[in-house]
């Protein structure tokens, strides 16, 4: 079973727009085969932007860590002005969102990269909804590696469904963070994870 998070070169190409609304703003969007999510904007990412966005409406600089076809790195820059790095492993995914970056006009960056590989920047916010699927030791270096990225009051915020073990993580995580629930909704919940 093929997964966003791999390289499939022989995977057929499909590429449609989709629609999204946040906060009176509409943005479309490049989605394809092999990326997470392609047909909609899913639940989770909805919740971590409107929870994101209602803490957050100053211009930070942000890394956008499994970014898709773009949405949260494109929503944050366009809603609050913020500098975005966006990064992928998924090279499909990379392509995709260089097309929406092109469509937007942003001025958002991204790059492949296998977690932070090839990140070498600090920020204020490392935001992700990270893939579950890959594994433990993948998700773990994905929220554990943030703080190496992180300004001293940075922050890392991220969305887990409870059932996929979101209070075990957390439970986790707070030996290197102070990690705090912003919202539940559904299943879903929101951490907020700054340095210690």
């Amino acid at each position: 079973m093929e997964h966003y998070f791999t390289n499939n070169e022989s995977l057929e190409s499909k590429i449609k727009e989709i629609n999204y609304s946040i906060l009176d703003k509409k943005f479309s969007l490049f989605t394809d085969l092999g990326v997470f999510s392609k047909d909609k904007v899913d639940f989770g990412t909805d919740l971590l932007l409107r929870t994101y966005l209602n803490n957050h409406s100053e211009s930070l600089k942000v890394l956008d860590v499994g970014c898709g076809y773009g949405v949260i790195g494109l929503v944050v820059e366009s809603i609050t002005n913020s500098k975005v790095d966006m990064i992928d492993i998924n090279k499909r995914s990379v392509h995709l969102t260089k097309m929406n970056i092109k469509k937007m006009k942003s001025n958002n960056n991204v790059f492949y990269s296998d977690a932070y590989s090839e990140v070498n920047d600090k920020y204020d916010v490392v935001i992700t909804n990270p893939p579950i699927r890959v594994g433990n030791g993948k998700l773990f270096e994905i929220l554990i590696d943030a703080k190496k990225h992180l300004n001293k009051e940075g922050e890392l915020w991220y969305v887990i469904r409870k059932d996929q073990g979101g209070l075990t993580i957390m439970k986790k995580l707070e030996s290197i963070y102070n990690v705090e629930i912003k919202e539940k909704k559904k299943g879903y919940i929101i951490f907020c994870a700054k340095n210690k």
